[in-house]
């Protein structure tokens, strides 16, 4: 049970953390219906006083302007489709770092554009791509205008292991994009807000969207633009759940049959303590304390192996996994110690209640056919 938990937390902390990281946690973009939230995006102005009001509420941790079209990135081999994100000078890059396997960020001149992106190693193994090679991309219009290109630099590659980045998002100067799509001075395609606690990610979307934007804006979660994620992570922790059922289970049964088990065997003190004028509530309690005894030490047992094991996989990372389809390399460890706690509490108050079942046995035992057992 121990093992299970830990594993469904690392698992929701580890992949939640790779997609908030790259997204955020609420993006606030212009309202557009029945338009992809990750497409091409209609312009917001920005605005001082808004991003003043979000920023200072204190569920926020930082607020970034983004912008993203779409591109086909071309090589002298092959090309490729991409999304490229653009980002501000504002942009905070520590989340980003651990993915960047190769190169380094992008650093964005006080004027004009840099000429330098960020491409996932999906990309680069595709495109025969490496640090500080040239790279012609075209920036799809709309309404059927022709293509505009520009040449530009790998100066980062970046892995998160989620194939839905890595495959086709590429980083990029916001103002690369601005000046593609004609927009004035001070037009973005929206924000995306970062929270100190995810956990308050719905209800704080609410409130903005309710009392501080205007009437042309639209607030989203990330769980809203991604629900195939995290209804994967949710199906894991279901999947949780189901498996400590059914180690609660097995461990009743066990309960029954070690008890049993005890009765049988003093069958024959049964009876003589019966003769003798003990009760049999009394006889029951010589059971169920020495089952108790014997669950204690079997909990204590279980948590010395169990949070070994988690706490040897947490530092090791012995057991790995197959990193397309849980989007990490290794199985996550994530340690709740109040849920450690119920569990052993759980078990604990469980497994006393249900010693009592087999306990009652003894009422049913005659003194003196129990002293002729043999």
């Amino acid at each position: 049970m121990i093992v299970s938990t830990a594993l469904v937390n690392g698992f929701q902390h580890a992949v939640s953390e790779k997609v908030f990281s790259f997204w955020g946690h609420i993006h606030i973009i212009r309202y557009e219906p029945n338009a992809n939230p990750l497409t091409e995006e209609t312009p917001i102005r920005a605005n001082d006083t808004l991003l003043q009001a979000i920023t200072s509420l204190p569920q926020v941790s930082r607020v970034n302007e983004f912008t993203i079209k779409s591109a086909i990135l071309k090589t002298k081999q092959d090309f490729s489709q991409v999304i490229f994100k653009g980002v501000g000078p504002d942009y905070h890059w520590q989340d980003f770092l651990p993915y960047l396997i190769k190169g380094k960020i992008l650093h964005l001149p006080d004027s004009g554009y840099s000429d330098r992106i960020i491409i996932s190693s999906y990309i680069a193994k595709r495109l025969k791509l490496d640090v500080g090679d040239r790279v012609i991309i075209y920036f799809i219009k709309q309404s059927g205008n022709p293509l505009m290109a520009r040449r530009l630099t790998v100066c980062g590659i970046y892995k998160t292991g989620i194939g839905e980045y890595d495959r086709i998002y590429i980083l990029g100067d916001l103002r690369l994009i601005a000046r593609i799509n004609g927009w004035p001075p001070g037009e973005i395609g929206g924000y995306e807000v970062f929270l100190r606690d995810y956990h308050q990610m719905d209800t704080l979307r609410n409130y903005i969207f309710y009392n501080l934007l205007p009437q042309a804006y639209t607030a989203m979660t990330i769980h809203q633009i991604y629900p195939n994620i995290f209804d994967w992570l949710n199906l894991q922790k279901t999947n949780g759940t189901i498996v400590i059922i059914i180690m609660s289970i097995v461990a009743i049964i066990n309960m029954i049959t070690t008890i049993l088990i005890l009765i049988l065997e003093r069958t024959n003190m049964i009876g003589i303590l019966k003769s003798l004028g003990m009760s049999n509530w009394k006889i029951q309690q010589i059971f169920i304390n020495q089952a108790s005894y014997i669950v204690f030490f079997g909990v204590v047992a279980g948590n010395i192996f169990g949070l070994g094991l988690a706490l040897l996989q947490k530092k090791t990372g012995f057991f790995k996994l197959p990193e397309k389809t849980y989007y990490i390399p290794v199985a996550p460890i994530d340690i709740h110690w109040g849920e450690i706690i119920a569990i052993d509490a759980g078990a604990l108050l469980i497994c006393f209640i249900v010693l009592m079942i087999p306990s009652l046995l003894v009422k049913s035992i005659s003194p003196v056919k129990a002293i002729r057992f043999k």
